[in-house]
């Protein structure tokens, strides 16, 4: 009779349910970025030969920043410290 959780006597465990793993995915897109970023709308890009440099500019610097850090994140992969 060491046993005192056979009697129903001790600890009680309660039983937790995991939370589903669920992870929402936002797509943006990388124009609609830029396009909010700089406060232009479509329409001012495609009318004003400013604003449509001016946005250029922006998207590659962009792109260029979105594929540096897709580089890096490979290399920490490969390269774990």
């Amino acid at each position: 009779m060491n046993n005192a959780f056979g009697l129903g006597i001790g600890s009680v465990r309660r039983q937790e349910f995991a939370e589903p793993k669920v992870s929402h995915v936002l797509i943006q897109h990388p124009l609609q970025r830029v396009l909010n970023f700089t406060g232009h709308s479509i329409d001012d890009v495609v009318n004003n030969p400013i604003v449509k440099n001016k946005v250029l500019g922006y998207y590659k610097l962009h792109k260029f920043v979105q594929r540096r850090s897709e580089i890096v994140e490979l290399e920490r992969q490969w390269n774990p410290l």
